[in-house]
């Protein structure tokens, strides 16, 4: 069989980073054709091109630069001589760019992002064993139609689903609510299940004036009119248990709301979903009543990624609500 032809995208991250001598800290260092080189397999596995994205840490990917991504991706996934496209990526904003390509980008061709939780100074380095499963990955037919993908440590999960649990732990990435779609072992490929659920917002521009409150024991209102005093565009809630905060901060989300910014409720607990299950005072079923938006399982930063794509394309009303709560389950 003819080899596939695969783009890698480099954009930075730990992948790309070695210890600096002066500081005794990582620094982002290597750029694309020399990672390729450290890692001479490739060749063997397929049919390598090379796009230099960047050179970013994580911490400075911006939803800008990632809708940017975006469109370079777009452009070459529609090429015929691209059967598919790997992102290397930070992984401390892994999983908020990968939701974003997910949600922009509508192709069967196989996407997956990868990163890396060691650098290339340390004999433990897990950047190659991911970039070569992510070809693996690619070359497998059962990847089409998946989505955008996330493999670190040999975890395959959906970009819609994904999240960073640990702080240096290898074995990080995961789907916490479903589990991950599959596994790469042995240099075989092996999926378990389809994504939740795929959709695609189709925009070339977003807001990035959306911020995030967290909930806490005590809160008062204070935050929140300060975010909406800020003039931003949306807000999201990181609530207490299902969908619940103080009356204090209910009444926060009221100042907000009341000045026609549009408010996402998530949880701040790293499963489950908001319902408005409870009505004593500000809990769930006071916070429906003000028109705040309540999700299924999406954490705080992918809610305010989709957020951000949505009022960009400018959807708004019960339209916007629609986007979110619309969910089969």
């Amino acid at each position: 069989m003819s080899k596939k032809n695969i783009l890698v995208v480099f954009t930075g991250g730990t992948f790309s980073m070695k210890i600096d001598e002066k500081t005794g800290g990582a620094i982002p260092f290597f750029h694309g054709e020399e990672l390729i080189e450290m890692i001479p397999e490739t060749g063997k596995m397929a049919n390598i091109s090379i796009y230099n994205f960047g050179n970013f840490p994580g911490p400075h990917m911006t939803p800008e630069k990632m809708l940017d991504l975006s469109k370079i991706v777009n452009e070459n996934i529609i090429r015929d001589d691209v059967d598919g496209i790997i992102v290397t990526h930070g992984t401390d904003t892994l999983e908020e760019t990968a939701y974003l390509l997910d949600l922009t980008i509508n192709s069967p061709k196989p996407i997956v992002v990868i990163g890396a939780m060691k650098t290339s100074s340390e004999e433990d380095w897990d950047g190659p064993k991911n970039l070569l499963d992510a070809i693996r990955i690619c070359n497998n037919k059962n990847s089409k139609g998946m989505g955008v993908l996330v493999c670190l440590n040999g975890e395959i999960n959906a970009a819609s689903e994904v999240t960073k649990t640990h702080t240096e732990n290898v074995e990080t990435f995961h789907s916490l609510n479903f589990g991950s779609l599959g596994f790469v072992d042995k240099e075989m490929v092996w999926f378990n299940r389809t994504p939740k659920k795929l959709e695609c917002i189709q925009t070339k521009n977003l807001s990035g004036n959306v911020d995030i409150i967290k909930v806490y024991a005590g809160m008062k209102d204070r935050l929140f009119k300060m975010s909406a005093d800020s003039n931003i565009d949306g807000l999201i809630v990181e609530a207490l248990g299902v969908g619940n905060v103080p009356p204090p901060a209910f009444e926060g989300i009221k100042y907000v709301v009341d000045k026609n910014i549009p408010v996402v409720l998530v949880s701040r607990c790293p499963m489950g979903e908001t319902l408005d299950t409870y009505s004593y005072e500000g809990a769930g079923k006071w916070i429906k009543e003000l028109g705040v938006i309540f999700t299924d399982y999406l954490n705080g930063q992918k809610a305010r990624i989709k957020l951000m794509l949505a009022l960009g394309k400018g959807v708004n009303g019960e339209e916007l609500r629609k986007l979110f709560e619309n969910n089969e389950k």
